[in-house]
């Protein structure tokens, strides 16, 4: 069970959410860097303001950085739009068939999505959502199975899921990861990233300097395919906590 609760600190609110946890945890979230942070059940407001407060400037940076981060409009699916797929732009032609509905690609920069005649933008975004689900499925079977066999481990679980504030999880006991579904529209070396981090979680729970020193091993690039990702086109989403 969590509770929640918000601090204002100046012109910053913060969301706080008080779980049966040892440490605390301060993130600042895509796409509009609000606040939150996760703390013990018993821990004092006055304890977490005062964290907050000197790691003001950090938080400042990262507003900072979402604020200039480049997203797309609010999507009507209709032709014309931006997509993106595999870190690629390509642009949408919409198509109205009474057929089953579809999308697909069409020569070097379009994507075709097929829907029936007055098509709501709902079930629209519903089927766009589920091809690029359809498209990353293998692209992250195929991944995982690669470095399992690199870094020694096996998951018992793996799944895709529409994440708000992470580009993947892993539960550290279980061996259970799961896999941003947005990430069906990033560069396939910022796919491979996510899974060989959430894969090392299995070894590693904490972001240690063993942890890190594993990253090094496995990737000896990944500050900077990190940063790709983190600097990469934000989709729309009005995202809430």
């Amino acid at each position: 069970m969590s509770t929640n609760s918000f601090l204002q600190l100046g012109s910053i609110e913060v969301l706080i959410v008080r779980k049966p946890i040892k440490n605390l945890h301060l993130s600042v979230l895509p796409p509009a860097g609000r606040v939150r942070v996760t703390s013990p059940e018993n821990m004092k407001d006055d304890a977490i303001r005062t964290l907050i407060a000197t790691r003001l400037p950090w938080i400042k940076r990262q507003q900072s950085k979402f604020a200039g981060q480049e997203r797309q409009t609010k999507r009507s699916y209709v032709s014309g739009e931006s997509c993106y797929f595999f870190g690629k732009r390509y642009r949408l032609e919409l198509v109205y068939k009474n057929d089953v509905p579809a999308v697909f690609l069409k020569g070097k920069n379009k994507i075709v999505l097929q829907v029936r005649p007055k098509s709501t933008i709902a079930k629209r975004h519903e089927i766009m959502t589920e091809w690029y689900r359809k498209q990353l499925h293998p692209v992250v079977e195929d991944l995982i199975t690669k470095w399992q066999k690199r870094v020694g481990v096996n998951v018992s679980y793996w799944g895709i899921k529409q994440m708000k504030t992470r580009w993947g999880t892993c539960n550290h006991k279980r061996a259970r990861i799961l896999i941003n579904l947005e990430l069906a529209k990033k560069p396939i070396a910022c796919v491979e990233y996510v899974i060989v981090h959430e894969l090392l979680h299995v070894i590693e729970k904490k972001h240690s300097e063993k942890f890190v020193a594993l990253m090094a091993k496995y990737i000896p690039k990944w500050k900077s395919i990190k940063e790709e990702l983190n600097s990469f086109v934000l989709s729309y989403e009005e995202w809430k906590y």
